[in-house]
């Protein structure tokens, strides 16, 4: 049951608070403002929790929210207060969440499902006593999982990690850029083909076979004799040759 004298002490405070808006730019006026909506400012601000943000930086933002809101009332249009502070509130720490914490942008609907994902599930990790489903997330925004599991993606596409960001370990001792980024050998692979193709344009027909009987084919010095009736000494002498011959082209040094 209420005092008899609670409504008109309530009508009393509510006398005096609107003879403070018209002296709201006096800074002690204005202190006196913020401290008695402070509270209501921190509730919204706290609906936003989520790993996204602390909670002391969500409280910021929706104090500037809270200030932008009394600098821009007007109390002769009769709007209580409280009803004109929450959506400039609300808009404030939406636009935070949209400008300063993703650093890729989501359009705006997926942004929207975004913050009523991660208050979600930050009532249902406290009621549930573990980490939600997809089922149980869907049901309690009463919408489709498919439309959980897209903003859960637009969540990771907002804040992607960064090469330094995380240990590969949990020692510590490696870094994401350590192991992601790496000399590629297929590089030197491709450039040593495309030499050791001009290399051998420049031979005769019988120095390029006999080339490609060896390192192709994986012929012996023998097998290659025998195959084109010679002695395998000078098959190893005509390959040296040969070989001499292609290191000098490499290497840009003229035939003696």
């Amino acid at each position: 049951m209420n005092h008899p004298s609670a409504q008109p002490r309530e009508a009393m405070s509510l006398v005096r608070e609107n003879l403070l808006w018209p002296r709201r730019q006096e800074p002690a006026v204005r202190t006196e403002l913020a401290h008695r909506y402070l509270a209501y400012a921190k509730s919204i601000g706290i609906r936003y929790r989520g790993q996204a943000e602390s909670i002391d930086d969500l409280i910021q933002v929706a104090s500037v929210g809270l200030m932008n809101a009394i600098e821009r009332y007007d109390p002769a249009r009769g709007i209580p207060f409280v009803a004109f502070a929450s959506p400039t509130i609300h808009g404030e720490l939406k636009r935070h969440f949209r400008d300063r914490v993703s650093t890729l942008k989501v359009p705006r609907g997926i942004y929207d499902r975004i913050g009523v994902m991660e208050r979600v599930l930050a009532d249902l990790r406290t009621s549930l006593a573990h980490e939600p489903s997809i089922t149980e997330i869907a049901e309690a925004m009463e919408c489709s999982e498919d439309d959980v599991l897209e903003a859960r993606q637009a969540t990771l596409a907002r804040n992607p990690d960064g090469f330094t960001d995380s240990p590969d370990d949990e020692s510590g001792s490696k870094a994401q850029e350590d192991h992601l980024g790496k000399d590629d050998e297929g590089y030197r692979l491709a450039e040593d083909r495309i030499i050791t193709g001009q290399a051998l344009g420049l031979l005769n027909k019988d120095d390029r076979s006999m080339v490609l009987l060896r390192f192709r084919d994986e012929l012996t010095q023998s097998q290659i004799a025998d195959r084109i009736g010679c002695s395998q000494m000078q098959v190893s002498r005509r390959l040296r040759s040969i070989l001499d011959s292609m290191n000098r082209q490499v290497a840009g040094t003229p035939a003696k």
